[in-house]
């Protein structure tokens, strides 16, 4: 046990240490920046990665603050490769059933990644949970979408669910990736209003129009002004 302070000598408490801010290349107006380097993750038909292509060519990537330099896919033949290959971007396929192992799978995708020097990961509909090798890599700069305003309907099911709920309001949610399902930090959220003639389709492609403006605003900035994560919150510059 250590020494007991004097009578009357009360320590005064170490200041705590701030979050460490996560500095992305890119920074508008500064010569000597560059547009952070992404890596997009896809499973199906690559929506949100055609949404971050799009505002990219329109804004260029020095003023949007990044650039995707790789498009990778845990399958092949689906139309979201196509839009990365329309795009003249390389590509790979890490496909789990070519691995003896979920984690074998997990540190090739990790590898594979990697080799772009990614600043950030954009986990565009991919449909596999990442495991603690990509993690270790590429945590607290994973960034993930969700069609729920979480905490609430996390799990692939999340429209379903809160359909199925009577939720009046739901939404999407942009986070970082961690260990969990759907439970790493909010980066941001749009809600979408339920409406009594609401199927399931009708209610998910609500959501993904929301979903891929909230997207593409959320990368833009981090990119362009870098962030810290203090245990929950994610705090943007």
């Amino acid at each position: 046990m250590g020494k007991e302070p004097r009578r009357g000598f009360v320590p005064s408490p170490r200041p705590a240490r701030p979050a460490p801010r996560r500095r992305l290349p890119s920074r508008r107006g500064d010569p000597l920046g560059r547009p952070a380097r992404i890596v997009v993750l896809v499973s199906g038909s690559g929506t949100n990665l055609q949404a971050l292509l799009d505002a990219i060519a329109e804004q260029g990537p020095d003023a949007y603050g990044a650039q995707i330099v790789a498009v990778g896919a845990d399958r092949g033949a689906i139309a979201g490769l196509e839009r990365a290959e329309s795009a003249r971007l390389p590509t790979f396929i890490c496909r789990v059933k070519d691995y003896g192992s979920r984690a074998e799978w997990d540190a090739a995708l990790a590898e594979a990644t990697a080799a772009y020097e990614p600043d950030l990961v954009v986990s565009a509909g991919f449909m596999k949970i990442l495991g603690k090798e990509f993690l270790a890599r590429f945590g607290g700069r994973t960034v993930n979408t969700h069609p729920a305003l979480l905490p609430s309907f996390p799990g692939a099911h999340g429209v379903r669910d809160a359909l199925a709920y009577g939720a009046k309001v739901t939404g999407c949610t942009v986070h970082f990736v961690d260990d969990g399902v759907d439970t790493g930090p909010i980066i941001a959220q749009s809600a979408v209003e339920v409406r009594d003639e609401d199927d399931e389709s009708a209610l998910h492609e609500r959501i993904k129009e929301v979903e891929r403006s909230l997207l593409v605003e959320v990368v833009g900035r981090l990119a362009r002004h870098g962030y810290r994560i203090e245990g929950r919150k994610v705090r943007i510059s």
